[in-house]
């Protein structure tokens, strides 16, 4: 069955159904919630067997089943409803390991203005419980982005939880736009930057906005 054949038949929970609104889950993302989500991480369930296959093949598909579902229900939410400033979609129509990104600059920030691009991909990471493998495709001067795009977040890491969609996770990387930590920088020259000469770190990241509209957010 074809991906949107797929997702046009599958019905999408809410997020109030695991007991969290979602801008809670944003909140927590962001290193702002001090409460720990309730729900446990999920269990993959094993497809019935079929043939010969033993244990280890049938919880292999499982697994596999699982990401899909959860990977086609985290898709068609943010293709249909997504939020001011976030939006993804697949890299290529037949593949849903692979995705393309855009988070917007925040209002207020030298940031806004421009469109940054991320890739995002979920090979070999046992999503949902585990983060997906997220870097921006733009120049990024930021005290949390490394040189390569990708990301120095909590939740990329260790604060990663299952309930977290996609959604979630860009709405936490646009928040990290407007709010670096720079104590422990992945980029310590613009970490120096903001810390020494934030009119030159402003600066620095209004040039970033700027070549994101010029070349547009697959190419900055």
């Amino acid at each position: 069955m074809a991906i949107a054949e797929s997702m046009a038949a599958l019905a999408l929970e809410p997020s109030e159904a695991q007991g969290v609104t979602q801008a809670e889950q944003v909140e927590q993302a962001t290193g702002a919630g001090a409460a720990e989500a309730s729900s446990p991480p999920m269990t993959p369930s094993p497809l019935p067997g079929s043939g010969g296959r033993g244990a280890a093949a049938e919880g292999r598909a499982g697994t596999s089943r699982t990401v899909t579902l959860r990977l086609m229900s985290d898709l068609r939410s943010i293709m249909e409803d997504a939020p001011n400033g976030v939006s993804a979609a697949l890299e290529a129509d037949d593949d849903l390991y692979r995705w393309r990104a855009s988070v917007a600059g925040p209002e207020d920030t030298p940031w806004e203005g421009g469109i940054y691009g991320l890739k995002i991909s979920f090979d070999g990471c046992d999503y949902p419980n585990k983060p997906p493998k997220v870097r921006f495709t733009c120049d990024i001067v930021h005290p949390n982005v490394y040189s390569d795009g990708s990301i120095c977040m909590d939740t990329l890491k260790d604060n990663w939880k299952p309930v977290y969609t996609i959604t979630i996770l860009l709405q936490s990387i646009q928040s990290l736009l407007a709010d670096p930590n720079p104590s422990s920088p992945a980029n310590p020259e613009a970490a120096r930057l903001l810390r020494d000469d934030p009119k030159a770190y402003r600066r620095a990241v209004r040039r970033c906005a700027e070549r994101s509209i010029e070349v547009g957010f697959d190419e900055c």
